[in-house]
């Protein structure tokens, strides 16, 4: 069931190993691990791709990339998986981590009126830099641990479920013929 769902959204591998702009990548892209879903390429993959959304850095799909490689998890997942931060999703997530941050390091929660301007911003990021990347290491280490738990979790019950069901079938099949 888990195998089936998540594959319904993935792209197939094909696609991406033989997409031209990887030509580079190729022979590494072709380890069966990185296209696998098991319990254990999900779940990793899970953890990955939440750990890498949480850090504010650019470049999140080709961190979350590098990592899946060196980790021989399922690559599509992990890179799709960053987009839980996305342009709708990244104030409130980074508030809450700068946030979890500063309390962290025992700072007051800096507040400021907003102005556009490249000298607001440097500003604001001396400032915010250290809570910020405290909180998004943080919170990205604790989701994405729960995250791969979480996963091993559900993809055990559904095997036990599809066993029991198996099971009564083969009862019912036995009864049936008797």
């Amino acid at each position: 069931m888990p195998r089936r769902f998540i594959r319904r959204y993935l792209p197939h591998p094909h696609a991406i190993r033989d997409h031209h702009s990887l030509r580079m990548l190729r022979t590494r892209l072709h380890d069966p691990n990185l296209w696998h879903l098991n319990r254990h390429s999900v779940s990793v993959a899970m953890f990955v791709g939440v750990f890498v959304a949480f850090i504010p850095l650019p470049l999140q799909m080709l961190i979350a990339a590098v990592a899946a490689i060196a980790l021989r998890c399922n690559l599509a997942l992990a890179v799709a998986l960053v987009w839980i931060t996305n342009p709708l999703t990244m104030p409130p997530i980074y508030y809450a981590t700068y946030r979890l941050g500063a309390l962290m390091l025992g700072l007051p929660p800096q507040t400021s009126h907003f102005e556009l301007s490249l000298n607001w911003i440097e500003h604001q990021m001396s400032v915010i830099w250290e809570p910020l990347l405290l909180g998004s290491f943080s919170a990205g280490l604790v989701l994405g641990s729960l995250a791969l738990v979480l996963t091993r979790v559900a993809w055990r019950i559904g095997v036990q479920l599809k066993w029991r069901q198996r099971q009564r079938q083969r009862r019912n099949a036995k009864r049936d013929h008797s």
